[in-house]
């Protein structure tokens, strides 16, 4: 199995009851999910999800703490992602689709259809919303 690293950014509305999701092309089909994606090779963590987010949204974010630490193996194609999720607030931008070949919408998403979309947290998306408890992330450097 081949690890690979995904990093999500919850944004979350003013009111805190919804967060933006994006709808990705999969073929024939879509899924939902949190702006994110793959880490690149020599990338931090915090620098993927701001690329991403940029990427998917065209928003500017800043990376809070990790909220979530997801796994799963996917015996098909062999790949073992680790998925991080950041909270980021939003400095800048506005949302637009700028990879339409690979994203079909950008929506505020009611937190309790968010849960359903992306059931892997415990207690949901809501929960990440409601707690609000973070884990620092903290990027040593490199070294030889």
């Amino acid at each position: 199995m081949r690890r690979i690293d995904v990093v999500y950014g919850l944004i979350i509305n003013e009111n805190k009851e919804k967060v933006l999701m994006v709808k990705n092309r999969r073929g024939d089909s879509y899924d939902y999910s949190l702006p994110g994606g793959a880490v690149e090779e020599g990338e931090t963590l915090e620098e993927a999800v701001i690329r991403e987010v940029r990427e998917e949204t065209g928003l500017e974010v800043e990376a809070g703490g990790i909220l979530a630490v997801n796994g799963a193996f996917f015996e098909k194609n062999g790949r073992h992602p680790i998925f991080f999720t950041f909270s980021v607030t939003v400095k800048g931008g506005s949302i637009h689709l700028s990879r339409p070949h690979e994203i079909l919408d950008i929506m505020w998403v009611p937190l309790e259809k968010a849960d359903q979309f992306m059931p892997y947290y415990k207690g949901g998306i809501s929960s990440l919303v409601s707690r609000r408890k973070e884990a620092i992330y903290f990027y040593q450097g490199r070294t030889e």
